[in-house]
């Protein structure tokens, strides 16, 4: 067996977005003896907000809950380009020392928990096989795949004598100037790609086999502009940031009391914005309730205004085949085509496709339940980053950030070397979907997640408050096995 290095690691983070970067601000703070470093694949840091680089791309919710915390979001506008975003997370990795730590360029293949050592032996490729070890790890990759995206089955799409393109995997060159595009998608990527290409392209056509809801937001708060004039910055952030915890949460939680006042109410917004030629039914009556898939956003209603302008529109309705030179619907009518665009969703993935194992014997983490949406069952140190579906993703993460801290606080203070989530009679436990959405990529990726339960401490993620408080307050004995093994 490998002998662990003299310099092995108190926690090996895996990815340098948004949930890595935060864990480890949390982790400097909470336990600054701690070593620790991030291993990032990419050469960038960033995530998702650095992999992503279509035209127009943005965050989906308001950047004072978005953001982090421990660094408030200064600029005016509270919905960011994903350049903005990009610049937010470099800087503050930058200011707290963190990307110090960061190592470009080691993708982690391999994950083998020893019990002999107390640590995991990861196998790392970067440029070369390369081994290190560490008593905790985080993986902080997200739920979806980098390298794949989810195959968007488009009939014909072979045939296509034009570009297809998926936004995970943008051209930097493409020239889309004078062409007519069709974005085949309803979600938040066509709902942004629609507007900013219609500047340029010829036309832009949005086909969705079924319609969502968009919301139009303002782009720049004007209560927190009010509020800067009058008060600190600091306590002007702190209040704006409470308003964007509660009243999203009200609402979510309207919506699924009330789903049909939910709907009469986006439907009376809808309408209002929308131009006279282009119909409510079918382009904006989803057979769903409002918040069984994510609402889209339209920043001031750009969505709406492109849609006015004559240059794009919305079709909706089932693809029979695609030609040479456009998409036959099978309604009859054609769709002309220079440039065909599947924005149809993203491949789940978790622990970013990493082969896990214990004492040599692999685990199959589809198969594991999450012990407070934080650590997989019964493997030993090892948290994954969970946020969530129907909030800011950085809340849940967070939340995650500060619950993995102070277990380590604990396990440091008690000398434990291992905490493993263990299920006594996992007959008393009833398996529920992890996310808590019915988009079609989330449905089509269920096989690949782990499992939550319907109780207690194997849940889904609940609320912010909720979880803030299981961080700090909760049980770390209940479903947890510690262990204390001298080195």
């Amino acid at each position: 067996m490998d002998a662990p290095p003299p310099a092995l690691l108190d926690v090996v983070i895996i990815g340098a977005g948004i949930s890595g970067i935060n864990t480890a601000y949390r982790l400097q703070s909470n336990l600054p003896s701690a070593s620790y470093t991030i291993l990032e694949a990419r050469d960038r840091i960033g995530g998702t907000w650095d992999l992503f680089r279509y035209p127009g791309i943005r965050s989906d919710s308001d950047l004072y809950t978005f953001g982090f915390s421990w660094r408030p979001w200064t600029e005016q506008k509270i919905i960011a380009s994903g350049e903005a975003l990009r610049d937010y997370i470099r800087e503050s990795a930058a200011v707290t020392g963190i990307d110090r730590h960061i190592q470009y360029g080691h993708k982690l293949v391999s994950a083998d928990w020893s019990s002999e050592q107390q640590a995991w032996r990861l196998g790392v490729d970067a440029d070369g096989e390369k081994v290190l070890w560490g008593r905790f790890v985080v993986l902080g990759t997200g739920y979806y795949d980098y390298a794949e995206a989810l195959p968007s089955n488009v009939p014909g799409i072979e045939r296509f004598a034009g570009q297809v393109i998926h936004p995970q995997f943008w051209p930097e060159d493409l020239d889309y100037e004078g062409k007519k595009v069709v974005v085949i998608g309803s979600g938040a990527t066509a709902v942004t790609l629609l507007p900013v290409l219609a500047e340029k392209a010829e036309r832009v056509t949005m086909l969705q086999r079924s319609p969502g809801y968009v919301v139009s937001v303002p782009s720049v708060d004007r209560s927190a502009q009010w509020l800067g004039w009058l008060l600190p910055a600091w306590l002007t952030f702190n209040i704006v940031r409470l308003k964007y915890l509660v009243l999203p949460t009200l609402f979510f939680k309207f919506c699924r009391r009330f789903p049909n006042a939910a709907r009469k109410m986006l439907r009376k917004g809808t309408v209002e914005q929308l131009p006279r030629n282009v119909p409510h039914d079918p382009n904006f009556e989803p057979k769903y309730n409002p918040w069984d898939q994510r609402l889209c956003v339209s920043p001031d209603g750009d969505f709406f205004k492109s849609l006015h302008t004559g240059k794009s529109d919305v079709v909706t309705g089932l693809i029979d085949t695609v030609t040479a030179t456009g998409i036959q619907m099978k309604s009859g009518r054609f769709l002309d085509a220079d440039i065909i665009i599947t924005a149809t969703g993203l491949k789940i993935q978790v622990v970013g496709g990493t082969h896990v194992s214990v004492d040599g014997h692999r685990a199959d983490v589809t198969e594991k339940f999450l012990w407070r949406n934080l650590m997989l069952q019964d493997l030993p140190n090892l948290a994954t980053i969970v946020g969530y579906t129907n909030a800011p993703w950085t809340l849940g993460a967070d939340a995650a950030a500060l619950h993995i801290c102070r277990l380590l606080n604990y396990m440091q203070a008690h000398q434990i070397t291992s905490a493993v989530p263990h299920m006594e009679d996992p007959s008393s436990v009833k398996a529920v979907p992890l996310l808590n959405l019915s988009s079609t990529y989330v449905e089509r990726g269920k096989g690949a997640l782990p499992k939550a339960g319907d109780t207690a401490p194997w849940k889904p993620r609940g609320t912010y408050i909720g979880d803030m408080w299981a961080a700090r307050f909760s049980s770390l004995s209940d479903g947890l096995q510690f262990s204390r093994v001298s080195g």
